[in-house]
């Protein structure tokens, strides 16, 4: 009797001279229209903004200008806005402002949007962005320190075919912010380092969690470096197949970027007491080349944000999310960061700052982890 095949879809970063071609980019070259809105929200997809930041005083502020609810991207034109706001004396806010379809626009051309009074601008190397969600506003000014990057073609190409995808832009590595943001009639103004980056996914896009099972991501910089990584595991469907994205800059330059010479590793589980999900004590990614090497280690010291998808779905979807025990949720932790500059073996630089990393998950259940 002959064993039983089970064939496993395809999923690749497109990063081919053909792959180039398709999405009409350039290697190694980012233009301004690339941020502009690349998908018709009238059709099944989703795109977002999204810009982050840690401030001088403490607080950590994230904004994110969606044309729809992730859960709903088969629904029209939906736009909201989502503010995240963790402060340091202990208070965490995420909040939402929803809006009409009449009530957005975008630039194909370059990242202009605008939802209801609020907008987010910008060419690469400057941005402003302003937005409100309930009782939280802010005002952003973000001016770029580091080159604009993306993984190849920034495309992550799921089955034979590829049409389904996953896109990522990093518009903004690194980059400096002023920033006014307020909790009612409470003013805040400070400085800090900021991040923004674009994504959508493509127009046979299914749901998130058809294609991913689980993620890791974090940001930030330390001394002359900045850095973005992630590392994606998929569903069943494609095997579990991981995807590492890394992306290290020194003084504005990137310097490392092939997802070949990543190594990803976690130590130390621990159960995340609201959602019930296994959590890392740390994640690394070590960087090879040749003789020298980037070790970025982030070590879970606080739980900032733990929530499932089931906590933000209310009256009718929440009871039918309860009886189908809806999965999926976020999590996101805080902590000390480090990073080890290798020659042959040896530390030639060390770094340590504050910094922080996220899990998100579809399941019910983490599979594929190193």
């Amino acid at each position: 009797m002959s064993a039983l095949h089970v064939s496993v879809d395809p999923v690749r970063l497109a990063a081919d001279p053909g792959d180039y071609a398709r999405f009409k980019l350039a290697k190694g070259h980012i233009e301004p229209w690339e941020d502009g809105i690349r998908l018709d929200p009238a059709e099944p997809n989703i795109e977002w903004w999204y810009f982050d930041s840690i401030l001088d005083d403490g607080a950590k502020l994230a904004m994110i200008f969606c044309t729809k609810d992730g859960s709903r991207r088969h629904q029209p034109l939906e736009p909201l806005i989502e503010i995240d706001l963790d402060l340091p004396d202990g208070r965490r806010f995420m909040k939402y402002g929803h809006f009409k379809a009449a009530e957005f626009s975008a630039s194909k051309d370059g990242c202009d949007v605008q939802i209801g009074p609020h907008r987010f601008v910008g060419d690469l190397h400057e941005y402003r962005i302003s937005g409100a969600a309930e009782d939280l506003s802010a005002e952003v000014r973000l001016e770029a320190t580091t080159e604009s990057w993306r993984p190849g073609t920034g495309h992550i190409l799921f089955g034979a075919d590829g049409d389904q995808y996953l896109a990522w832009l990093i518009a903004v590595p690194a980059g400096r912010v002023t920033v006014t943001y307020r909790i009612g009639s409470e003013v805040h103004e400070t400085t800090g380092m900021g991040y923004h980056d674009h994504n959508w996914a493509g127009q046979s896009y299914v749901q998130m969690g058809h294609l991913l099972d689980h993620w890791y991501w974090g940001r930030g910089h330390l001394g002359p470096y900045a850095y973005t990584t992630a590392y994606l595991t998929t569903t069943k469907d494609y095997g579990y197949a991981p995807v590492p994205l890394y992306m290290l800059a020194r003084d504005g330059k990137v310097i490392a970027d092939d997802p070949a010479k990543v190594t990803f590793s976690k130590t130390g589980t621990q159960t995340d007491e609201h959602t019930g999900k296994p959590i890392p004590d740390q994640v690394r990614f070590e960087y090879r080349d040749g003789e020298r090497s980037y070790v970025l280690t982030y070590t879970r010291e606080r739980t900032l944000v733990s929530q499932k998808n089931i906590d933000i779905v209310t009256g009718v979807k929440k009871l039918v999310a309860e009886l189908v025990r809806y999965p999926g949720g976020y999590l996101r932790f805080s902590g000390p960061v480090s990073l080890d500059c290798l020659q042959a073996g040896e530390v030639v630089e060390h770094y340590e700052g504050a910094g922080s990393f996220e899990q998100n998950y579809f399941g019910q259940e983490l599979h594929g982890d190193t």
